[in-house]
Parts: structure tokens; sequence; C-alpha cells
């Protein structure tokens, strides 16, 4: 499969407001780094959740490849171009293509709209499909490949009159109506019911295979990662700790901080297994920690994980991991092994 989207050493940093005497007389400013140098791509067709604890820049990446965040370094490539950044005209080209799903429809769907305008408008913000009579055609056909059928009973309906999972297909049907070929999806799925969840994750990879769609699936929950992906980063305080196959991800992490969260997804531990939780809490993205920034939560950390970053480094065939102690699948000896529950 060709790759659809690069992403090449991606930066987002934020400054950060200090008092007027250390914005005075300090030299170097304080910055968070939500995202600090990240790679990963996304072929045609593929889905990539993107992994962590909230505050390690899952979000931030998805804004950023969507040049929805000006605060921005490094170069996001889409079919092999980044000629959208040049001007406004091929941004909106770009953002026909590229789409996104947000976490809350409660948020992200306007009370004040029928269900008809929300899905039309980005017909409208785009200039596409003007004739009243082929933008209803449009409206109705993206209503029904969210699942809403029939798509004429909810034209002319409000937000509040409809259920959580019923809005969710809402934004789903909006982000659809221009063809796109590329999605983010941010916690589609969180603020539903249990119930809801399966239907609306089954309905995406539905679209994903009758439209050959591309989604960048951003989650906390990692048994939802592995249900739908194809392929699984894990990232932690801006970096990506671990990446590659979901199967091979899920069934024999590398990453220290990879096995902390598979340990805590019950259909994964036998029963006499002990769960081990994380100590300590996430570090503050202002001050990061020297050396592997998962150092201090880190059970087999050493002196070397407090001075020295481990650069991403391949433990299996396409899978890699930034841990100085991760090492090839047939080497990695048992001080490696901790935790994992291959």
């Amino acid at each position: 499969m060709s790759k659809l989207v690069e992403v090449k050493d991606l930066k987002v940093h934020f400054g950060v407001r200090q008092s007027l005497m250390k914005e005075l007389f300090t030299k170097e400013k304080k910055k968070v780094k939500a995202v600090d140098g990240i790679n990963f791509s996304i072929d045609r067709g593929e889905i990539v959740s993107l992994v962590g604890e909230s505050g390690s820049g899952k979000t931030t990446t998805g804004k950023a490849i969507l040049q929805l965040i000006e605060e921005q370094e490094g170069d996001i490539l889409f079919d092999g171009k980044d000629d959208f950044k040049k001007n406004k005209k091929q941004l909106k080209a770009f953002r026909q293509q590229a789409q996104m799903i947000f976490q809350d429809p409660y948020q992200s769907l306007n009370p004040k709209y029928m269900i008809y305008d929300i899905v039309a408008e980005p017909l409208v913000v785009n200039g596409l499909v003007k004739p009243e009579k082929e933008r209803k055609a449009k409206v109705v056909e993206a209503l029904e490949w969210a699942g809403l059928r029939p798509a004429e009973e909810y034209l002319y309906r409000y937000p509040h009159e409809l259920s959580g999972g019923q809005k969710q297909r809402v934004a789903i049907a909006s982000a659809l109506i221009l063809n796109p070929k590329f999605i983010v999806a941010d916690e589609p799925v969180s603020m539903l019911d249990v119930s809801v969840r399966a239907d609306i994750l089954k309905l995406m990879v539905k679209l994903r295979d009758e439209m050959d769609l591309s989604y960048l699936f951003i989650t906390h929950d990692l048994s939802l990662a592995w249900l739908i992906s194809d392929r699984i980063a894990i990232m932690y305080l801006g970096k990506i700790v671990e990446i590659g196959d979901a199967e091979s991800v899920v069934k024999s992490p590398s990453h220290p901080y990879s096995q902390a969260l598979i340990n805590v997804m019950p259909s994964l531990r036998s029963k006499r297994s002990e769960r081990k939780i994380l100590k300590g809490e996430l570090p503050d993205a202002s001050d990061m920690p020297k050396g592997c920034r998962f150092h201090p939560r880190c059970p087999i950390a050493e002196e070397k994980c407090k001075h020295e970053i481990p650069p991403l480094k391949e433990v299996a065939d396409g899978q890699y991991a930034a841990c100085h102690f991760a090492e090839k699948k047939e080497e990695t000896d048992d001080k490696a092994a901790v935790g994992s529950h291959s």
C-alpha cells in the first residue's frame, strides 16, 4: 500500500505564561512540548491508532496534521505533497480531503441548526453543490452512509431530538459528505454508552472498506485500538515510545509503558496474574524529565535512563520501541520482558 499521510519530525511547542519578573529576566522561555519530534505514516485504507494517557499529545498531533495548529514544526506530507501549506486556496482543497470527527457530539453539533443544515454546512462553506435539490441528495446520501436510515426522517430534526449514537452518526455524515480520503477520529466513542460503541466502530470499519478511507484513531483505550486498528502507536509525553502491527504491540509489547497499558486490559490477563498499576503521575509537560521521559515511573529503569534518550529501534519486523532494554524478540532477556503478556 502507498502512503497517504507522512509525519516527519513533528513538533508542537506552546509557550507558557510566567510572572512578569520571570518574563523580564529569564532568557529561556518555558515551553510545553506537547508533541516533540514524532515520525509515522498512514497508508491508504489503513487505520492507525494513537494511544496514551490524557496529556500525552494525541489530540494535538491530530490537529497539527490537519493544520489546525499554527505553532508547529516538521513536515506533513499528504499524498506525497506538502503544497497545502503554501496558500489558503490549497489549504482549503486539502481540508476537503482530510476531515475530523470530534470527541463529543453533544458539543460539536450546533443545537440551533437542523440536521440537514449541519451535514450540508461543509458543502456551503466550500461553495460546492449549490443547487438545493443536489445538495439535499448529497446530505441524504451522507446520512445513509452513516447508518441513519431512512435519512428523510432525520433531516429536519434538531440534535437534542437524537440519542448520543445518532448524534455521532450525524457528525460522521458531516465528515463524509466531502468524500474525504483521510479522517482524524478523536476519541469518537468515548462519550457514548458501551452498547452504542460497537455499532459506531463497526460503521467506521465498514466505511473504510467501502470508501477506501484512512483513519488516525485517537484513543486512551488500548482495547478499542486493538479492536479497530491495523497498526498502533503508543504515545507518552509527546513522544511515540512504541509502534507496530496492532497484534504484535498488544500481544508482545516491548516498551514498559506499553506493557503497563496492556496490564490493565482484563481480557489479556490471566485470572491468577496480579494487575500492575503504574506508579506516579504523568510529569509536567513544561518540565520534562531528562533522558527517557518514562524513567520516573518505569519498573526497570537504570542510571542511563536518567541521562540518555532512547531512540526508536526495531524489535521485530515492523515493530519499533524506544527503550534502552528493548531487544530483538529472539534475543529478549528476562529483564526486558518484565510485565509482558505475550
